[in-house]
């Protein structure tokens, strides 16, 4: 045979981009970055509470501290880029995961395209990218339940040889 087939099952494509948007506290900057985040994606942000009370950061327990926000699908990809745009297409090596999943942080959501506002300010953000091969359902579906097989599962090096062929990203051992 000349042509080797391949086989579409193993190919690995972006299941949910998570970003996260830690204040510290609860109050108005907390509803601003869940602003931030609602131009950016276009969805309404969910608030994440303290799970305990931390006297030295001044926050207590069950207090909104933080907004996430989970993408799917070609939006998803769209964030990524921007997202990888302003990093440079440039990643750790411990960036990614043992189970396939990688993620960066911004410092500045203004770098992503959004116009600055100066009653909003400014908010870092953390990216979080989780990917799957098609049949990865096995492993949560209801009925039949079954474990992926370790051959099917996404080991850090195929999400790193994904990262450089989809993004024609560089990986770095450690930072510069």
């Amino acid at each position: 045979m000349a042509a080797e087939k391949k086989n579409v099952m193993k190919d690995i494509k972006v299941d949910k981009l998570i970003i996260n948007c830690c204040v510290g506290e609860s109050g108005d900057r907390l509803t601003r970055a869940a602003r931030v985040l609602e131009q950016l994606t276009g969805q309404q942000p969910v608030y994440s509470k303290a799970r305990y009370t931390l006297r030295s950061f001044g926050i207590r327990r069950n207090e909104k501290i933080a907004v996430h926000v989970t993408v799917r699908g070609e939006k998803a990809l769209e964030i990524i880029e921007r997202g990888l745009k302003v990093k440079e297409y440039e990643l750790l090596a411990k960036n990614f995961s043992d189970t396939g999943n990688f993620g960066f942080g911004i410092n500045e959501h203004i770098d992503l395209g959004i116009k600055y506002d100066p009653t909003t300010g400014i908010y870092g953000m953390d990216f979080f990218v989780c990917l799957t091969r098609p049949g990865a359902r096995v492993s949560r579906r209801k009925e039949r339940k079954a474990k992926v097989g370790y051959p099917h599962r996404i080991s850090k090096e195929d999400a790193i040889q994904w990262f450089q062929d989809k993004f024609e990203g560089v990986v770095l051992s450690k930072a510069i």
